[in-house]
């Protein structure tokens, strides 16, 4: 037998290269020290209402979402950039209602030679 996987439309929000401030790290001066990280977001939700409405209230306020993983990320330690991922992934599926999420997230000039090291993730709502 055959299955059939029916795709429904997906629109998707996107934040690139937010900056934000938090203990991230295993070693001594990382669980001290603050680090700037870089998080890029696509966020898969419909913006079908918000199209025809023109209100922010209709859509994913990306504003609302920096301002809250600052803030969220701000007061917290991780000692791992995928528990990092996951909280944030966790906080746009369930707090904001999206459907899908892409999560990268990157440690910025960590090794000799190399920009960025990081993870990419991608969850889906439950049903």
């Amino acid at each position: 037998m055959r299955c059939r996987i029916l795709h429904r439309p997906m629109d998707i929000i996107f934040i690139d290269d937010l900056r934000v401030e938090t203990l991230i790290g295993i070693y001594p001066r990382e669980k001290a020290v603050p680090q700037t990280i870089e998080i890029s977001l696509r966020i898969g939700s419909s913006t079908a209402s918000a199209g025809a409405s023109d209100d922010i209230r209709d859509t994913i306020d990306y504003a609302v979402v920096a301002e809250r993983l600052r803030a969220d990320l701000g007061a917290q330690h991780f000692n791992l950039l995928e528990k990092l991922a996951e909280h944030v992934a966790t906080v746009l599926l369930e707090d904001f209602g999206a459907q899908w999420v892409q999560v990268s997230v990157a440690k910025l000039g960590m090794m000799r030679g190399v920009r960025r090291v990081g993870v990419v993730i991608e969850r889906v709502a439950s049903p």
